[in-house]
């Protein structure tokens, strides 16, 4: 599995709403992309900014979609709630695990 981990910068002052919004609505365009498993938005439990986790197949599907006309249509709708842009940054699963029920 790759993992892309996002950092994101300050959410300028009054957009987080819109941010959420936007992180909801960018969840139902992306996956429609082939080889997306999940994107979970994180908050900090003791302040500061947000982060995200995106889970895709391989590198190969997640650079197809981050490549794609959906990303710049997200990218393009986002960039005005920002002070600054995101840092991501990239894994491969070396080990995973998974609560048994």
């Amino acid at each position: 599995m790759f993992v892309n981990i996002v950092k994101f910068p300050k959410i300028r002052e009054g957009k987080d709403r819109a941010f959420r919004e936007w992180f909801t609505w960018s969840n139902e365009r992306y996956s429609k992309h082939q080889g997306f498993i999940r994107r979970r938005l994180l908050q900090p439990s003791e302040g500061g900014e947000y982060s995200a986790i995106v889970e895709h197949e391989s590198r190969d599907t997640f650079m197809a979609m981050h490549t794609s006309p959906t990303q710049a249509e997200a990218h393009e709708r986002v960039e005005p709630l920002f002070d600054g842009g995101p840092s991501p940054e990239f894994f491969e699963t070396v080990i995973d695990s998974a609560r048994k029920e």
